[in-house]
């Protein structure tokens, strides 16, 4: 573990793109924290490209203004190229977000936002996830994220936590003077993709679009899912060791 930083140079990321508005929110939540904060961000939405890397083409990237990069790949690409390329004197944190939704229970597996969090968690860098959870039709709550992501911020900086964790934050579907609190949450199940819509597009070809969440119902006690239910800003550590350790002795009976 290393020691919290005072004044940390702050790298902002996001899958939303570089135009959202929930990344431009976070860049004002981190210069209450730092004046050196650098913004580097796909030129696209890439909601939904989990961990992944471009490898087959190269990679361009867009000076915006100082200290803001648009790159045309994924979030991962973004930190990676933010922590070993643009920012040369190096990052001491990284924030992703805010995404437009939740990233919670099997959500982190898919997430580019989550994403960005691992890549900078793999080169050792302090990450947190922030994501605003919302009803479709419903209008985003910025104001909830903007009221306690700095809140949540102060007390993750307060201790360092693992090398290998990684820190998801979810803010409830509720306006900012309802939210009950801030728990602490072990991550949910549910799964994307139950339900594929067919259909055919303007000149007759078929098509399939993966479709909404399945609706959750057991959300678990403890769970990320729970505590946004009932009104809560979820925090959950996410470790990067999928080993499954109970497994390792009796698999090692069979080899």
């Amino acid at each position: 573990m290393s020691e919290p930083l005072a004044k940390p140079r702050i790298l902002v990321t996001n899958d939303d793109g570089i135009n959202a508005p929930g990344i431009k929110l976070l860049e004002q939540i981190a210069r209450q924290f730092s004046d050196d904060v650098w913004v580097v961000a796909p030129e696209v939405n890439h909601s939904g490209a989990g961990h992944s890397l471009t490898l087959r083409r190269p990679l361009r990237l867009r000076q915006i203004s100082e200290r803001h990069v648009a790159v045309d790949g994924t979030p991962t690409d973004c930190v990676l190229l933010a922590l070993q390329h643009i920012a040369e004197d190096g990052i001491d944190m990284v924030l992703s977000g805010i995404n437009s939704g939740g990233n919670c229970a099997d959500d982190v597996t898919y997430s580019g936002t989550i994403a960005a969090c691992m890549e900078a968690t793999l080169l050792k860098i302090p990450a947190i996830a922030f994501s605003q959870c919302a009803r479709d039709g419903h209008p985003m709550k910025w104001k909830t994220a903007e009221t306690f992501a700095p809140i949540v911020i102060n007390h993750l900086n307060s201790k360092p936590w693992a090398e290998d964790v990684l820190i998801n934050i979810n803010f409830p579907d509720r306006v900012h003077n309802q939210v009950k609190g801030i728990r602490v949450t072990r991550q949910g199940k549910r799964k994307l993709g139950d339900e594929l819509v067919h259909g055919l597009d303007p000149r007759g070809e078929p098509y399939i679009w993966i479709g909404p969440l399945r609706t959750e119902l057991e959300v678990g006690d403890g769970t990320d899912l729970e505590a946004l239910k009932e009104g809560f800003v979820s925090v959950t550590p996410i470790h990067l060791d999928m080993t499954h350790h109970e497994s390792l002795a009796e698999l090692r009976t069979r080899f």
